[in-house]
């Protein structure tokens, strides 16, 4: 292709684009743009017949491929069309009514005043549940009044500033004006009997008490120690089985195993305060004897005649013998002292006795 001499060329350029390759150049970048910001599958007006082309059911236009299409609906035929469509169907709708708001009547009435309340601070003794009770009193109450009450959120009121830890309370009954308490915004028990209202026609007294959720579970309470001498009742029996006893402390011997017999108790009687004595040990040895044993001074005596026969039969004793009573007296005192060694042995033979009679003096 020459490009040489095209008019407004310069060679090795690519000259200056005609009005053709401008508009083709324009309606491919306006299709880029369509199928980047436009889902064709949605449009109700597009259609691909059987010819393989397409069709704008509203123009009534034939389109070779999808980017002519596209083009189209951004030109100002399509964008005319759309516009008259639009009003022809604004006009051809049958009027609508706009819906119409909600209007709550305020009653309005003389106020009287607040009424009197009292409020009384609960707590259950067994599982530590707290609760609130109210009792708001209105004399002067209306006949066909009944009291009413509501819980309201801090972020709906516009007295104070919205705090999340707390909400509000209110009771309403004419001719009074409505009073709130300020509550803990904790979530209230609804459980049958934790939630109650009672309305006393006859003393015009209005009753709410309500019950907070337990936060935390309730931990079992030990049993109560009682005083020496009284066992405590044995805890109840777990899935049929007694309960295990207590391990013993750290240097404390295991407990004696059931059916055995107990050792013997020591001897009743007075304890000396203080750890037991032991006796005072002998200083040294015994002290030896002095000297030779004395020797007997002259024969001893003889018998004179025979000796004397016993007359009849020894006396047979009458009845069991009597049996000691109670235990026997303990010893008092510390026991004797052992002796330490043994005594020294004689030296020699021992000495004959003198002045024997001849018969007893042997062969």
């Amino acid at each position: 292709m020459d490009f040489q001499h095209r008019p407004g060329g310069k060679t090795g350029s690519g000259g200056v684009a005609s009005s053709s390759e401008s508009n083709r150049d324009r309606r491919e970048r306006l299709r880029q743009l369509a199928l980047e910001t436009i889902d064709i599958n949605k449009d109700p007006y597009f259609m691909k017949n059987h010819l393989g082309s397409y069709e704008c059911k509203l123009c009534l236009t034939l389109h070779n491929n999808e980017g002519s299409y596209l083009a189209h609906t951004q030109g100002k035929k399509h964008q005319t069309n759309l516009a008259r469509r639009a009003a022809k169907e604004a006009k051809e709708a049958p009027a609508q009514p706009a819906p119409e708001k909600v209007k709550v009547e305020v009653k309005k009435f003389v106020k009287i005043g607040r009424p009197g309340y009292k409020v009384t601070k609960q707590r259950d003794a067994e599982v530590g549940q707290q609760s609130l009770l109210f009792q708001i009193d209105y004399p002067e109450i209306a006949e066909t009044v009944i009291p009413r009450h509501r819980f309201m959120s801090a972020y709906e009121q516009r007295i104070e500033p919205p705090d999340r830890r707390w909400q509000y309370l209110l009771f309403a009954a004419e001719p009074y004006e409505t009073i709130s308490f300020k509550v803990p915004s904790r979530e209230i028990d609804k459980v049958e009997g934790k939630f109650w209202t009672h309305w006393n026609r006859e003393t015009k007294q209005f009753f709410l008490q309500f019950h907070f959720k337990m936060e935390k579970p309730v931990q079992p309470q030990s049993l109560p120690i009682g005083p020496p001498g009284i066992k405590n009742r044995p805890p109840p029996l777990m899935n049929g089985m007694p309960p295990r006893a207590p391990m013993p402390p750290d240097g404390m011997p295991p407990p004696r195993p059931a059916g055995m017999p107990m050792p013997p108790m020591p001897p009743a009687g007075p304890v000396p305060p203080g750890p037991p004595q032991l006796p005072p040990a002998p200083q040294g040895p015994p002290p030896a004897p002095q000297g030779p044993p004395p020797t007997p001074q002259g024969p001893p005596p003889t018998p004179q005649g025979p000796p004397p026969t016993p007359q009849g039969p020894p006396p047979t004793p009458q009845g069991p013998p009597p049996t000691p009573q109670g235990p026997p007296p303990a010893l008092q005192g510390p026991p004797p002292p052992a002796p330490q060694g043994l005594p020294p042995a004689p030296q020699g033979p021992p000495p004959a006795l003198q002045g024997l009679p001849p018969s007893l003096q042997g062969p």
